[in-house]
């Protein structure tokens, strides 16, 4: 045997223990994740379909003025700070609002609050109902939410002090994917003259066919598994990893957010500029650009004091191909224009950041893009489970191709 074949051999076998390693690690969380995207994909429609009750209105004359109806929700419970207002209003909806709470001035910290949206009835002012989006239940007002933010976060709580510990977890397991992608394709193919047979499945035995749906599915699928791979480091590890990474590259175009330093939990902004001027601002800004969309949302981020002014068409707000809307921002003290974002414009390394999401979600090709993630999401669960298969059948075969003889040895790889 030679030195060129013994190195592949060792290679390949440092491969398979990566691979088997990083597949053992990651096969429940990326299961888990296979089967909520494929339901999240559909998220706002089933959580529409399952809560008619929060979504439907009855009434359709004029709608009373948002920022009244904003200004309701405080009065009714002085605990809470408006922190999205829809500005448009679509024939027989509701209106979703926003929630935070405010500061308790006796404890110095947030009230604690058992909601944080709020609909209404965009004719009379009715409350339709409240919940809490992301809170850890099962009933059908949660339903969707819940699972939104197990697919990212596993709802792991928040503790000393910090809120990321979820994304970083889940972000750590697609880092590792990310990684096992390149690792997977390198040891797929047994030499170069029978690359074929690492694509075909053959109907032989239970086994044979679990391995083969397990190796070919993952290379013909491998292209849009790297790109869920990336996407997912990039959606829960952005400002930790990705976006540094990035910068080091290519220019990234910062936002108001990245120049400002967050302000503690317990310890908000109070704006002294109020929403109506707010949105003056943000549409005297958007007309100088020559913008057309009108005004579609504003929301207060109390934590950096800016307010972002979004522009939209009615029932467009995901807008451009899934990569958002365009939004100007506006500082809560003093009312100066902080920026702008115009959804597939800017650098190389913003269209990049900015394709993460659509990608992703598949809403960069619209309702075939979402079918497409939807199957995607069965795939990455079913080569978990596969991947899991072929390890119990397979346990302590890997250690006996060091010590079989050396055509045992070239058969066996040959084989895998």
């Amino acid at each position: 045997m030679g030195v060129g074949f013994k190195y592949v051999i060792h290679m390949r076998i440092l491969g398979v223990v990566i691979h088997r390693w990083a597949g053992l690690l990651t096969a429940l969380f990326l299961f888990m994740s296979g089967l909520t995207g494929t339901v999240i994909s559909w998220d706002h429609e089933i959580d529409e379909w399952l809560n008619t009750h929060l979504f439907d209105a009855d009434t359709t004359g004029p709608a009373i003025p948002y920022l009244e109806l904003a200004a309701r929700i405080e009065t009714a419970d002085p605990r809470v700070r408006v922190s999205n207002v829809p500005l448009q209003t679509e024939p027989g909806r509701s209106l979703l609002f926003g929630v935070q709470p405010r500061v308790d001035h006796q404890t110095g910290k947030l009230y604690r609050l058992d909601y944080n949206q709020v609909f209404l009835d965009p004719g009379t002012g009715r409350e339709l109902g409240r919940r809490e989006w992301g809170a850890v239940a099962v009933d059908r007002e949660h339903l969707m939410a819940f699972l939104y933010r197990l697919h990212y976060t596993l709802h792991i709580p928040n503790f000393a002090g910090q809120n990321r510990w979820g994304h970083w977890f889940m972000g750590g397991v697609a880092l590792i994917w990310l990684f096992d992608c390149c690792v997977a394709l390198a040891i797929s193919f047994p030499d170069r003259q029978r690359w074929r047979k690492s694509f075909a499945i053959r109907l032989g035995s239970r086994y044979q066919l679990n391995f083969d749906l397990h190796r070919a599915g993952g290379l013909w699928t491998w292209g849009m598994l790297l790109v869920l791979a990336m996407s997912a480091v990039y959606l829960n590890l952005n400002r930790e990893i990705v976006r540094p990474v990035v910068s080091t590259m290519t220019t990234v175009t910062p936002s108001p957010f990245d120049v400002r330093v967050q302000r503690p939990l317990n310890n908000p902004l109070e704006p002294t500029l109020d929403y109506a001027a707010a949105i003056a601002r943000g549409q005297e800004e958007a007309r100088l650009k020559g913008w057309t969309e009108p005004v579609g949302s504003i929301s207060y981020n109390a934590r950096y004091g800016i307010y972002q002014v979004r522009f939209f068409q009615p029932g467009n707000d995901h807008g451009s191909g899934g990569f958002g809307v365009r939004r100007i921002y506006i500082d809560g003290t003093d009312g100066a224009y902080l920026g702008e974002l115009i959804p597939g414009t800017g650098t190389a390394g913003d269209m990049f950041l900015q394709l993460q999401f659509p990608l992703h979600s598949g809403r960069i090709a619209g309702v075939p893009g979402r079918i497409f993630i939807s199957l995607m999401g069965l795939a990455v669960a079913g080569l978990s489970v596969t991947g899991i298969v072929i390890w119990l059948k397979r346990r302590g075969t890997l250690s006996a191709l060091t010590t079989a003889p050396n055509n045992s040895s070239r058969n066996s790889l040959a084989s895998h």
